[in-house]
């Protein structure tokens, strides 16, 4: 049989397959992992969430200083609950090193709650200064190992990152202490509204479940081609 004759065969069988819906379909050749397979089936919870944070993050930009307030308020409790906990830890502790340290701790984190809790604008600006440090902290490690990294074809982008962190550094502790009544409330309402556009584009992507479902398992036994 000559070769023209052979291709000739295949293309006619690559024909017929295409018309009585092989699976040599690009859609059923497509394989998914159990991680996209998993966002598939949570597509509409994965946007509806990052739906919700969106609008959150917009209230918390829309209004910093109440946000501040209310993140203030938690992390007060949260500490009175932390000195709770050493409390109950410092009885049954071993040793009384171990009492003692535990003891130190509840006092300290039930007098940092209930601080925050009985003045809350007191430890949003706190909150502010500890903040700033943490930006400084970070941008100065960053521009270190971007100068550092100067053979990696990407480490401006490093570089870039730091000096941002650290201008932003300065201008929290620039207006300090009146720059408590915004920091705080506006970063986290830009972190809520970042981290909801990036699920909001992420389930937007996501295939819709009946399609990975007519397709093959990765990586799981038992599961052939389609």
């Amino acid at each position: 049989m000559s070769t023209d004759d052979t291709d000739d065969r295949d293309s006619t069988v690559d024909a017929a397959e295409t018309r009585n819906g092989s699976p040599r379909d690009a859609s059923e050749r497509r394989t998914y992992s159990r991680s996209e397979r998993s966002l598939a089936r949570n597509r509409m919870t994965v946007m509806l969430g990052g739906v919700l944070l969106v609008v959150l993050g917009l209230a918390a930009i829309l209004t910093p200083y109440v946000t501040g307030v209310a993140i203030s308020l938690v992390l007060g409790g949260l500490l009175v609950v932390g000195a709770l906990v050493h409390t109950a830890a410092a009885f049954s502790a071993q040793g009384w090193r171990g009492s003692v340290f535990a003891v130190f701790l509840a006092i300290l984190y039930g007098f940092a709650g209930v601080t925050m809790l009985a003045n809350p604008t007191l430890g949003l600006v706190a909150l502010t200064l500890v903040l700033a440090v943490y930006f400084l902290a970070e941008g100065v490690v960053q521009l270190v190992m971007g100068l550092r990294l100067r053979a990696n074809e990407n480490w401006s982008w490093l570089l870039a990152s730091g000096i941002v962190s650290v201008l932003l550094s300065s201008l929290i502790l620039l207006g300090f202490p009146s720059s408590a009544d915004w920091a705080v409330g506006l970063l986290f309402g830009v972190n809520l509204l970042t981290s909801g556009l990036a699920l909001v584009m992420v389930g937007t992507a996501a295939p819709s479940a009946k399609e990975v479902d007519t397709t093959q398992r990765v990586g799981e036994p038992g599961t052939g081609s389609s």
